[in-house]
């Protein structure tokens, strides 16, 4: 995930500079504690605050704060985390080559030969077992079955599916969308429809809006560090992501209004309001050349004074 060329490589370079200096022979060095940072890095913490969509369906159904069902969503969120992680390894060690020739992701622990790739296998599948046995043991099989769906389609993202149009899209959205859905399984809440919906269409406009960052921010170098680009044409990526922030508007409009008692208002239907800002906003982001790794500072520039001409010059190149 991207905001422009310069301003994400150098957050990346910060970070692992230390990690990358050469050793004897010029090699990376692979000390005990080098490679455990290497590693603690390559499961991008950043990124784990996506996971609090597994919070989504027992807050919303306001049962959240009910002993057991804590107990129950932390469990999952935990698990969800390391199931994440494992995934994030596997793409990761899968894309090396990829990953080298990318102006910030040949910062990343295992492009830079920090990690190697079979340590990062082996500690994908220790992370993924462990949370299947820990969420079947704590919560029930339906922890497990739909992490298990999210490693499924995680894995086959990472080796197959990421090189066909849309379908890679669709992928990356459905990866959100099983974190609320992996929350009401470990706590046996049902999702409506217009929940859901809100949650995937949701899910895709921010998967559309990372596309359009990339491919943006990269210019003529897009397609070269994430081969997949070069089959969307922006045009029909901004139709994707304001086709998508409609379908997620007016679904979380009927959602709100369904739970508002018959004669009266809710403070529920007050949400709508925020909810239009943030889409709005977000969008405004994009195409200012910005909001392309919402874990990187963007929900600080969704309340942040416009740039000025110079600021927004230097951030579209």
């Amino acid at each position: 995930m991207l905001n422009s060329a310069s301003e994400a490589g150098t957050t990346s370079t910060a970070g692992v500079l230390a990690l990358t200096a050469p050793g004897p022979g010029g090699q990376p060095r692979r000390g005990p504690r080098t490679v455990a940072r290497g590693l603690l890095k390559a499961v991008r913490p950043k990124q784990w605050v996506k996971n609090v969509l597994v919070v989504a369906a027992p807050a919303s159904a306001g049962v959240l704060l009910e002993p057991s069902v804590l107990a129950r969503t932390a469990v999952a969120l935990v698990a969800f985390t390391a199931c994440a992680a494992a995934g994030y390894l596997v793409n990761d060690a899968g894309d090396v080559a990829a990953d080298r020739r990318h102006p910030t992701k040949r910062y990343r622990p295992i492009a830079a030969g920090i990690v190697p790739v079979g340590l990062a296998r082996a500690a994908a599948l220790v992370l993924a077992v462990m949370a299947l046995g820990a969420g079947g043991l704590l919560c029930g099989w339906e922890l497990s079955a739909s992490l298990l769906v999210y490693l499924a389609v995680t894995f086959t993202y990472s080796t197959w599916l990421k090189h066909i149009a849309i379908l890679e899209m669709l992928m990356v959205a459905a990866g959100f969308l099983l974190r609320t859905v992996t929350g009401a399984a470990a706590t046996h809440v049902t999702l409506s429809r217009w929940f859901l919906i809100v949650a995937g269409f949701g899910s895709l406009y921010m998967v559309v809006g990372k596309r359009y960052a990339e491919a943006t921010g990269l210019g003529e170098n897009a397609a070269g560090a994430r081969r997949i680009l070069a089959e969307y044409p922006l045009n029909f990526l901004r139709q994707t992501r304001e086709l998508s922030a409609a379908v997620t508007l007016v679904a979380y409009c009927l959602w709100a209004f369904e739970r508002a008692p018959a004669q009266g208002f809710s403070w529920g239907q007050l949400s709508i309001l925020p909810m239009t800002f943030g889409l709005l906003r977000y969008g405004l982001l994009l195409e200012r050349g910005q909001g392309g790794a919402p874990e990187d500072g963007v929900l600080v520039r969704m309340l942040s004074p416009a740039p000025n001409h110079g600021d927004l010059v230097a951030c579209q190149y």
